[in-house]
């Protein structure tokens, strides 16, 4: 009863985000009431693996006790302060270890809270660091093919999936989308990276001509989220970095999705050995516990709004950035990432699930199955028009929380994951498939 009078409440008062409310007249929402590691529970007692980490947010499980004792203990301290004028400790504090982790290349934390905000602010510097610098002319973005940077006017200018952006093109700045280096749309015997290579050289074309008005490229590293987790090869992300040198373009790496371990290093743009001029996190930053985002730059952008003119100077803001409770999850976040040496953990792992999945690997209506870091994804051949909810549906009753992005299902599952977790997921996810 408690799950039905929660639905109808919900209902009735709550506009849930990337929904068409009317469908829920035929499709119940989920009524959650409490989580425990990678559990979700409803109010009868079900029980439903968060195998998508609630959006991609989850990183330690739901209620880990180490991070709710960091937010206990922040909250007898500051809950928040505004950062226009003020500073506190874990704000800077976060800052400092972030930027360690960078090898202190970007070195200044500019704070938000969720994903599209970030890429909003990364836009807006970009630009004006050209515009600070003498150079009003570059104000133009280039993104890849299939690429998605959030849903706020800025970040949808730069993002090309049609579903969320063509009502709102009356709306939005022009933007330039290059060839995508996602290996599924290689030629038939075309490797990866062959592909990849490929599709920087139409980069190289595009910056060739139009460098002069181009402020910056921006890039979804190693794996395009909402394009069906698309994965492409390394190799681009070194070309792009050398080309945006070569042209005077600034490159911006959103790894708003795929930072934190997500893509197997801590960062997803290490794997190319290169360090972008501003770098987007968020989503896994505090776990999933709290919104914060940040983007990160270097000195040398700094320098440029560094002023005694206020005009001069990044006049941007968020009510709740640098939010001291958020910090303080994310802090917490990086202690695990530390004290249980994640990144190494989550390759056994990813080695375990790639041994498990091959009974959905083999599967015949099942294809382009492929691995990175600790997301998966496949293709399902199928022509149900609604195959997305359906098999939403058929994977709670397998205890299951996956939503597929059209046909392609995916895992991004906390990694706290343990190897029967594991055979759950995979034994759930092949039933799932056979009753839709």
């Amino acid at each position: 009863m408690v799950n039905k009078y929660l639905l109808e409440r919900s209902l009735r008062s709550v506009w849930h985000p990337c929904t068409q409310m009317k469908q829920h007249e035929l499709q119940p929402l989920v009524t959650i009431a409490r989580g425990e590691g990678v559990w979700l529970y409803d109010f009868d007692g079900r029980r439903y693996l968060d195998a998508i980490g609630s959006w991609w947010v989850n990183l330690f499980g739901h209620a880990n006790p180490q991070i709710n004792a960091a937010i206990r203990d922040q909250l007898d301290r500051l809950e928040h302060v505004m950062l226009a004028g003020f500073t506190h400790e874990p704000v800077v504090e976060l800052s400092e270890r972030l930027g360690k982790l960078l090898s202190n290349k970007l070195g200044h934390c500019s704070y938000s809270c969720d994903g599209a905000s970030a890429v909003e602010i990364a836009l807006k510097m970009s630009f004006q660091y050209w515009y600070n610098s003498g150079h009003p002319e570059k104000n133009r973005f280039v993104s890849l093919q299939n690429d998605y940077h959030g849903e706020t006017l800025g970040a949808l200018s730069v993002t090309d999936v049609a579903l969320f952006k063509d009502i709102y093109a009356p709306l939005l700045r022009p933007g330039t989308h290059v060839l995508t280096p996602d290996w599924r749309y290689a030629s038939e015997g075309e490797s990866g990276r062959d592909y990849a290579l490929r599709a920087a050289t139409a980069l190289e074309t595009y910056l060739q001509e139009n460098h002069a008005v181009t402020a910056a490229f921006i890039v979804e590293p190693l794996i395009q989220g909402a394009a069906g987790m698309g994965m492409y090869h390394a190799d681009y992300l070194k070309r792009a970095r050398e080309l945006c040198d070569r042209y005077q373009v600034h490159l911006i790496a959103d790894e708003i999705a795929v930072g934190f371990g997500r893509t197997g290093t801590m960062f997803a743009c290490e794997q190319a050995d290169m360090v972008p001029d501003f770098l987007c996190l968020g989503k896994g930053l505090t776990a999933g516990y709290l919104p914060l985002s940040v983007v990160m730059t270097t000195d040398a952008v700094f320098s440029a709004f560094y002023h005694a003119e206020t005009a001069r100077a990044f006049l941007h803001s968020h009510t709740h950035a640098g939010n001291a409770l958020a910090c303080r999850a994310a802090l917490a976040t990086l202690d695990i990432f530390e004290q249980d040496n994640i990144i190494d953990t989550n390759r056994i792992k990813a080695s375990y699930l790639n041994h498990a999945a091959h009974p959905i690997a083999s599967h015949p209506r099942v294809k382009n199955f492929r691995n990175c870091g600790m997301i998966w994804a496949f293709e399902v051949e199928t022509s149900d028009p609604d195959f997305s909810v359906n098999f939403f549906h058929a994977a709670l009753k397998q205890e299951l929380s996956l939503r597929p992005l059209g046909n392609t299902v995916y895992f991004m599952p906390p990694y706290i994951i343990d190897e029967h977790e594991t055979d759950l997921l995979v034994a759930g996810t092949v039933r799932a498939l056979d009753s839709c």
